[in-house]
């Protein structure tokens, strides 16, 4: 039986994580930070300050490129001012 999931749940299972491509990761290298629709998105900008300093310009990049493509608004001054470091 299918365990059904919660409208807007913000938890993939193991094989939905799988079938994930590299590039819906805010850091695709380590699979973290998953972003395959708008509530991962806003969910990763919630968690992003548990990211290393050495994790979070290019999480912070990645962060916006997915909030562009699913016409998310990010309003966090410090995850603009890391995307624009380095």
């Amino acid at each position: 039986m299918e365990r059904e999931k919660e409208q807007g749940s913000d938890r993939l299972d193991t094989e939905e994580r799988k079938e994930l491509n590299d590039s819906d990761f805010g850091l695709p290298e380590e699979r973290k930070y998953p972003m395959p629709d708008a509530t991962h998105v806003r969910a990763a900008e919630s968690y992003f300050r548990y990211a290393t300093d050495q994790q979070k310009p290019e999480l912070a990049r990645n962060i916006l490129r997915k909030a562009k493509e699913f016409g998310v608004d990010v309003g966090s001054p410090t995850i603009l001012e890391w995307a624009n470091r380095y």
